[in-house]
């Protein structure tokens, strides 16, 4: 949903749905979720569009996403997003998890400084208006082992993302997505793919609703694979302040991978 502002991050980058068996692997896919401002893409869903802040502009949100499993609860509470574009087609992009909390079932709740997410996004090809050309760009995105890995707040390793997006805009509807390979070190690990997919709809100056499905490949050795779906949307209070919504669950080995999720955000444009 992004004019540009995008509805990710998404990422959130979103909840993540890998398994909660571990912490560590729960607080991997909890970035992921929060890649992600507002016409929309990226937060508040996991799948990503390749559209770049304009060149000058930036965004800034405050956001929660959390997430339920048979592993227990995880989450950030809160975090802080920042995007900014210094130069055309491209944005800079930093994940601060001031509060992580993870909660394995039957444990004890741990808290504190999670994992740092940092990226570039980067459009190669525009969007033709008048045919079918999609907008098509990429955002690598590095995840840094800035949590405590002994108390489930972070991984212990530095993680990365490639993927490729795609986007073309009908009218009062978008449709973006696509996926990328997640390298992901450390013991009991596995690289991994995700892809997902999203439609949404303006449906008032106010008001942007979308939904999307998504799929992820196990993560770690003897784990599965997991699908989901988010809906969601943006508000305008103003030109500048927005209010970012998303909530939804795995289809596929749900009970194990992500029994509920959400993600809200109050972003600023400027």
């Amino acid at each position: 949903m992004r004019k540009r502002n995008s509805m990710k991050n998404k990422s959130v980058h979103m909840i993540g749905t890998a398994k909660l068996a571990t912490t560590a692997a729960a607080l991997c896919s909890t970035a992921l979720l929060l890649m992600a401002g507002p016409a929309y893409a990226g937060p508040p869903f996991r799948t990503d569009d390749p559209e770049p802040v304009e060149k000058g502009h930036g965004e800034f949100y405050l956001l929660s996403t959390g997430m339920r499993a048979a592993g227990g609860n995880s989450g950030l509470l809160p975090a802080i997003e920042m995007n900014y574009g210094p130069t055309e087609d491209v944005h800079l992009h930093i994940i601060i998890p001031l509060s992580v909390f993870d909660k394995p079932a039957g444990g004890t709740t741990q808290r504190g400084y999670g994992d740092t997410e940092i990226g570039v996004k980067y459009r190669f090809v525009h969007e033709d208006d008048e045919g079918w050309r999609p907008m098509i760009g990429t955002f690598p995105i590095v995840v840094l082992p800035t949590g405590n890995e002994n108390k489930g707040l972070g991984s212990g390793h530095t993680q990365t993302f490639i993927p490729i997006w795609l986007q073309k805009s009908f009218g009062y509807w978008t449709t973006y997505g696509g996926g990328g390979y997640w390298i992901n070190p450390g013991t009991g690990n596995k690289n991994y793919w995700f892809s997902g997919w999203l439609l949404q709809r303006k449906i008032s100056d106010s008001l942007t609703l979308g939904g999307e499905i998504f799929h992820e490949t196990a993560d770690t050795v003897g784990g599965v694979s997991n699908t989901g779906y988010n809906l969601g949307g943006m508000y305008n209070f103003t030109e500048h302040d927005h209010f970012l919504f998303s909530a939804g669950k795995g289809i596929q080995h749900a009970t194990d991978t992500n029994q509920f999720s959400y993600y809200l955000a109050y972003q600023r444009t400027f």
